[in-house]
């Protein structure tokens, strides 16, 4: 466990922080919720897109696909905070004919 100056241990997120600023890098907390905005595809098939970072994954059922995301993430933040929480949020598109 890391003290800080006052003598009171510092947590994991101010540690990281202090060595990143020793090292010249910058640090930003870890992202809370990753929002995915998943579609079904024609052959059946999922896609899923993050908002806001550049991952894209998919899979061929709904369980192919969410452990396809858990692995995208992990290898997208491989060297930086991980998000808490991983939201999938499935996008329906529908047309209805009308008279």
């Amino acid at each position: 466990m890391i003290k800080r100056g006052d003598g009171r241990s510092a947590s994991p997120n101010c540690q990281r922080k202090d060595l990143y600023d020793r090292i010249g890098l910058h640090y930003s907390e870890p992202m809370q919720e990753l929002v995915f905005e998943i579609t079904q595809e024609p052959d059946g098939g999922f896609v899923a897109e993050a908002l806001g970072e550049s991952i894209f994954t998919q899979g061929d059922t709904w369980e192919d696909l969410r452990s396809n995301v858990k692995e995208a993430v992990e290898a997208f933040y491989f060297d930086s905070p991980k998000p808490s929480s991983i939201r999938l949020h499935l996008v329906r598109d529908e047309m209805l004919a009308v008279g």
